[in-house]
Parts: structure tokens; C-alpha cells; sequence
């Protein structure tokens, strides 16, 4: 009776080792995800605001200077990959009208941990969107090439690049861009679930070519864990940068 157990007894053995590993993943997952928090500390929608911005210190009189700043095509995902980070579904607005955003957010990051060094995750206007007007589309250029060549502060820029897209012209403008000022790059695929894996690797492996080795951070802002990809990377690939 007892050989005729054993095969069962493995595998059920085999079942519950699984699930525990599963839960132990899980719970990192999730303990990595609430180390931090983010809160909108102010909008703004010309240079003039965000200079006066950048002066003003915060509750304790301590100024947060470092800044990361997030950039990508209209209707890219930015929103929706803000709100994953924060775990909440409308701290950023997720507009059905491309091209809707345009001011300059800037987001609080905090964490309870011991020494960490609050900074601030710059959301930025989307660009690339024909269909807003000519006028519209100079302003809103102006202001992202002002603040991400004369932010000091600025540390690195997250661009967001639509993983279901081939490489677009105005991506590879803003990268070019931003390698004549020397800033540095976080690059990241967004709505990466929305793709086969041979789409995932296929694009991973064009936009580390056009980045000189550098890999994208593949992500995805749905709901589930499942639909979470990425989002633990880049927490821990901005607070390598911040901290």
C-alpha cells in the first residue's frame, strides 16, 4: 500500500514545496513594492514655475534636489506605469485623448527606510502627437528640451519606448538629444504584455543596438502580479540612481 502511495506523496510533496517558494517570491514582490511611496508634489507649465519650484525646501527645511525624469510619446503608458509604481490607479490621470498631459508633474518618492534620500520622479509632457496643433507641439518641445538641459538636479531620464512599436523617429530624436547633453538613460519597453516573448526579445535586442548595449527594462502596468512585469526592476534601478 505504501509503494503505491509514495508516487502520490512525492507530488504532493513536490505541490506544496512549489507554492511555498511561490508565496516566499510573492512576498518580496510586495514588500518591494510598499518600501515606497510617491505623492504629487506640484504641476507646472512653464519655466519660470518650475525655477520658483526648485528654490522652495519641503516640511523639514532640507531642499530635495535629485530628480528623475520620465519622457515618452503620447500614449506610450506613462501614466498607467506611474500609477503601478505607486500602487495606486489614479494618482497619475490616464487620459483617453493622446496628447491631452501637458504640464510638467512633479512626484514625491519616501521610503520609511533608514538614510534614504527622498527625490522626485519628474513625469513630463508627452510628445509626437500629430494631431494636437503645430503651436502646441514647438511649446511643449521647448519645455522638455529647457528643463532637461538646464536641470541640474536631473540624474537620469527614463524613456519610455512602446515595446508593440518598431523604433520611432521622435524616441530616437529625444535619445540622440539627450546623449549631446550627457544625460543618462534609463530606457524602458512599456505595455510589454502585450507582446509575444519572441516580440519581447526582438525588441529588446533592437533598442540594445540603437543604445550601444543597453538593455530595456521590460514592463507592464496591469493589474494582476502577473501583469506587473518590470516593476520591481525599475524601483530598484531608480533608487540605484537616487541613492
Amino acid at each position: 500500500m505504501l509503494l503505491v502511495l509514495l508516487p502520490w506523496l512525492s507530488y504532493a510533496y513536490f505541490l506544496l514545496l512549489c507554492l511555498f517558494r511561490r508565496g516566499i517570491l510573492l512576498s518580496k514582490r510586495e514588500n518591494l513594492s510598499s518600501m515606497y511611496s510617491l505623492t504629487l508634489s506640484g504641476t507646472f507649465y512653464t519655466l519660470e514655475q518650475l525655477a520658483a519650484f526648485s528654490q522652495q525646501t519641503d516640511e523639514t527645511c532640507e531642499k530635495i534636489t535629485l530628480q528623475i525624469a520620465f519622457a515618452g510619446r503620447s500614449n506610450v503608458g506613462k501614466s498607467s506605469l506611474i500609477n503601478a509604481l505607486a500602487g495606486r490607479k489614479n494618482l497619475a490621470k490616464v487620459s483617453s485623448t493622446p496628447g491631452k498631459t501637458a504640464s510638467i508633474n512633479f512626484y514625491r518618492v519616501d521610503s520609511k527606510q533608514e538614510g534614504f534620500q527622498s527625490f522626485y520622479l519628474v513625469d513630463l509632457p508627452g510628445y509626437g502627437y500629430a494631431q494636437r496643433s503645430k503651436t502646441e507641439r514647438e511649446k511643449w518641445s521647448y519645455l522638455i528640451g529647457a528643463y532637461l538641459k538646464s536641470t541640474e538636479q536631473l540624474h537620469a531620464l527614463a524613456v519610455l519606448l512602446d515595446c508593440r512599436l518598431e523604433p520611432q523617429q521622435s524616441d530616437l530624436e529625444l535619445i540622440s538629444y539627450a546623449r549631446t547633453i550627457r544625460l543618462p538613460l534609463l530606457p524602458l519597453l512599456t505595455k510589454a504584455d502585450k507582446c509575444t516573448r519572441n516580440e519581447q526579445a526582438k525588441r529588446q535586442s533592437q533598442w540594445k543596438k540603437i543604445l550601444y548595449g543597453q538593455k530595456p527594462i521590460l514592463t507592464a502596468a496591469g493589474g494582476s502580479a502577473a501583469q506587473r512585469l518590470g516593476i520591481d526592476e525599475l524601483w530598484q534601478a531608480m533608487v540605484e540612481i537616487s541613492q
